[in-house]
């Protein structure tokens, strides 16, 4: 069994879909199929369910997954150790990222400078919800993750607010209520709603502002990506709400203040027993910088 092949099996598990998981792994799908079953005939037990449309784990798989994550994380950590005897000269580092970065977090400027100073740790982004990001941050799968959280994530995992960030109401410029000062929680309820799914934290948060003042809304539909959002937006299918931020990316929409005010806030969250890799530990100074060193969680 080779580290390669269990490379192969969780991005497989991951993605559940070969197609996807052959372009994260970059490999083509006939080589990362037959990897699959060589796995599959050296363990004598088939891995996944496969179909047309779908892609699942087997029993074997499940058992399998979180043991190859951990195989997989202590060969990193061995990599690291001589990543860090190198001075950074090589080494791997795997960061979760947001679809909304606030401006004022300077992340995609500090990820770049990080890269042009060690162009030879191979750095990696992954996006995904929080849930899915935090996860990944447990297993050492991600070194570190930009998140944006409503409520603590628990003891084991350390986090610095890095910005926040007003929600708006959003609407075609053409909308009736895109001229408004203010918009009010009761004004929209039966406005058709373009929204994200329910595990995104602009999604709970809108949630429960609606629950909060005792209000019902119409979602007509959800999307997973912000731009899927706004695009809908703008041509008039539906209104929704987002961070400020997201103007940036709205093609002439109009972004409303609300009269309930609503903050999103941005963090960077890394295991509080690390990050335990080195190039980890040095993006993670940059981006705390002159910060001080106040965890939220």
């Amino acid at each position: 069994m080779e580290l390669r092949q269990l490379e192969h099996f969780v991005a497989v598990a991951e993605e559940r879909n070969f197609t996807r998981a052959a372009e994260r792994v970059v490999i083509v799908q006939s080589g990362l199929s037959s990897s699959i079953r060589a796995l599959e005939a050296e363990l004598g037990a088939e891995l996944f369910v496969r179909s047309t449309r779908h892609v699942s784990l087997t029993p074997a798989g499940q058992a399998l997954l979180p043991e190859a994550r951990r195989s997989l994380a202590a060969a990193r950590a061995g990599r690291d150790a001589v990543a860090a005897v190198d001075g950074l000269q090589r080494g791997e580092l795997s960061v979760g990222i947001s679809q909304v970065l606030p401006p004022s977090a300077n992340v995609p400027e500090i990820l770049a400078d990080f890269q042009r100073t060690y162009p030879g740790v191979e750095l990696r982004l992954r996006q995904g919800g929080p849930s899915t990001q935090l996860a990944s941050l447990r297993d050492g799968s991600l070194d570190l993750a930009f998140v944006p959280l409503v409520d603590p994530p628990g003891a084991d995992i350390a986090v610095t607010t890095l910005a926040r960030d007003r929600l708006m109401f959003v609407c075609s410029p053409d909308h009736k209520l895109a001229s408004r000062r203010l918009i009010h929680l009761a004004e929209v309820t039966h406005k058709a709603f373009v929204d994200l799914p329910p595990d995104w934290t602009v999604r709970q948060l809108v949630d429960r502002a609606f629950a909060a003042a005792g209000l019902a809304r119409q979602i007509a539909i959800e999307v997973n990506d912000i731009n899927t959002c706004l695009e809908l937006v703008h041509h008039g299918i539906g209104v929704t709400i987002l961070p400020e931020s997201a103007e940036a990316r709205g093609g002439g929409l109009a972004f409303r203040p609300l009269a309930r005010r609503l903050l999103w806030e941005l963090v960077v969250a890394r295991r509080t027993d690390g990050p335990g890799n080195p190039a980890a530990r040095e993006l993670l100074r940059r981006v705390l910088g002159g910060r001080p060193r106040k965890d939220d969680g």
